[in-house]
């Protein structure tokens, strides 16, 4: 019997999961798929975003044969041969995978098929094309890129597994998906195949000790003492955010040592920065993006460094969720009032026809009329006086506070004083 992630392998757009900038309706490749007009393009994403898939199901859509090869494997001989086959069928669509494992010399004979349009050319990358994909070539493919799949998105994958026709006839406790949508990483390849040893353990039931069991063998073995690789990451973010500086870096290293993606704790750790650090030290973030680029330009061992300073920095940076908490009032502002109607004098007024309506009108322009600017109204009117941001933070956030205190109480005393 095939891999349960070739049995639930999406037969149209309607099906994937995740991807939906992309897939979504008026997307790039949703468009291409309803125009039946497919043009050259490069999928570039991690492992298990569907790139192999979505190669398939454009080629489907848009009614031609695909010839599938690997730049692991083939060479300009292989070329020739689809060559031969699309002048025999008038066209053909070339689905190359792993197209940065071709050198220059093989990716110069493609370019005058692609260009002639004789071949349809879907790449497929792990690796950034603009760096292994030449220019000329690059130039006649759109390059999409694919986002690893979030934790709701896998776990809705999951779910579809287990509903499938070909899928998996198992039943699974909630909290034994949730460990492996966590523990994929958001590849959707390891988390099927999580699924279906769980399933085969628990004969027919995953449950949460049949989901450690598979999590904890074989490929997906993130450490090497045996732990689970959430309880890691959950360690390694809460002894960051509780400014334990030597079991943060414990962490880091258990993690690391055990295979972990370094990229993946570069991106969980610039999440720390801005979640947990956040104004209290804004160049926290500054230092996360740069271990993430040391990481990518020096690679393992000598880049580790980097996230290892990374970890000391933020795990003694002073704290604040100050941000993340405002920005959360804030989406719930948007939800709550999403068409509240914005002051007329703080509109842009690009015609004569929205002059006259009174866009722009009255503004005042902060640098001339200070007093003005603060007397002025900025909220919808439904909205005025909320205080979504509060500086509750330390270090930079504290020498703010008095700051942002003053600015309030200053404009509540012009607004008093000048009610529009």
């Amino acid at each position: 019997m095939a891999p349960l992630a070739e049995r639930v392998r999406p037969a149209n757009l309607d099906e994937v999961v995740g991807q939906e900038h992309l897939t979504g309706p008026g997307k790039p490749l949703r468009r291409m798929t309803e125009t039946r007009r497919l043009s050259s393009f490069i999928l570039w994403g991690p492992p298990g975003t569907g790139k192999t898939t979505l190669a398939r199901l454009m080629a489907q859509g848009a009614g031609q044969e695909m010839v599938a090869l690997s730049a692991a494997n083939a060479g300009v001989k292989d070329i020739k041969e689809v060559v031969a086959k699309a002048q025999t069928n008038g066209s053909l669509v070339l689905f190359l995978d792993e197209i940065h494992r071709f050198n220059k010399s093989q990716q110069d004979a493609l370019l005058p098929y692609v260009e002639s349009g004789l071949l349809t050319l879907i790449g497929a990358t792990t690796e950034n094309p603009s760096f292994e994909v030449n220019p000329a070539l690059r130039s006649r493919a759109r390059v999409y890129v694919l986002k690893p799949l979030d934790e709701e998105t896998t776990r809705r994958l999951l779910e579809r597994a287990l509903q499938h026709p070909r899928g998996l006839q198992a039943r699974a406790d909630p909290e034994a998906l949730d460990l492996i949508a966590q523990a994929a990483m958001g590849d959707a390849r390891r988390a099927l195949s999580a699924l279906e040893l769980a399933a085969s353990l628990g004969e027919g039931h995953i449950t949460l000790a049949t989901a450690r069991e598979a999590l904890g063998s074989g490929t997906l073995n993130f450490d090497k003492g045996g732990e689970y690789f959430y309880d890691l990451i959950s360690a390694l973010h809460k002894s960051v955010r509780g400014n334990h500086v030597d079991a943060a870096l414990y962490y880091l290293a258990r993690m690391l040592e055990g295979g972990a993606d370094p990229l993946y704790l570069a991106r969980r750790l610039a999440r720390m920065a801005l979640e947990d650090v956040g104004l209290a030290d804004p160049n926290a973030l500054r230092l996360a993006m740069a271990a993430k680029d040391a990481y990518d330009f020096l690679g393992s061992p000598e880049g580790e460094l980097a996230l290892a300073e990374l970890v000391v920095y933020l795990a003694l940076a002073p704290k604040s969720n100050s941000v993340y908490v405002a920005w959360k009032n804030a989406q719930n502002a948007a939800l709550e009032h999403p068409d509240a109607p914005i002051p007329l004098h703080i509109r842009n007024a690009p015609t004569a026809l929205m002059e006259r309506l009174g866009y722009g009108k009255g503004y005042a322009y902060y640098h001339d009329d200070p007093e003005g600017s603060f007397a002025q109204q900025y909220l919808p009117e439904a909205l005025e006086g909320l205080k979504l941001y509060q500086a509750t933070g330390e270090g930079w956030e504290d020498k703010v506070r008095e700051r942002l205190k003053a600015l309030r109480a200053r404009f509540a005393k012009k607004r008093e004083g000048n009610p529009t």
